[in-house]
């Protein structure tokens, strides 16, 4: 596969929440960076954050509507969005979406590297309303 066609790929197995398939996609070494800078090292445990990130928005998606590419370098432009898992519900007023951006560095047909560059803002407005301490206001 090409980079772009292991970008793609990664990006469809992201919409089916297909974790393991994910983690076969990825480097042993694999390095995930959040839009806040948050790092997950190694493929074991980025496996186990996208487990616990479709627990959080079981409908997360994503959209891709351009990609860039080098040799190595995939760059996708597009939107994400999803549920927040709220109480066990997943309620129309939790509902997110916002564009998104993924730097893939891609080497020996699996992705090394999976940068997110996403506006976090309506994801945490919903946290915060949904919070505890929100709902007892």
């Amino acid at each position: 596969m090409t980079p772009t066609e292991v970008v793609v790929h990664f990006l469809d197995s992201i919409n089916r929440h297909a974790v393991d398939e994910l983690a076969g996609l990825m480097s042993d070494d694999h390095l995930f960076v959040d839009s806040l800078g948050g790092v997950v090292r190694g493929r074991e445990a980025m496996r186990a954050a996208w487990q616990g990130y479709f627990a959080f928005s079981p409908d997360y998606w994503v959209k891709r509507e351009l990609i860039l590419a080098d040799d190595r370098n995939v760059a996708a432009f597009g939107v994400a969005g999803g549920t927040i898992a709220v109480d066990g519900r997943l309620a129309v007023e939790h509902r997110w979406q916002t564009p998104a951006a993924w730097l893939a560095v891609v080497e020996a047909g699996v992705v090394k590297e999976w940068r997110v560059y996403a506006d976090n803002k309506p994801v945490y407005d919903i946290l915060s309303k949904s919070s505890p301490a929100a709902r007892a206001d």
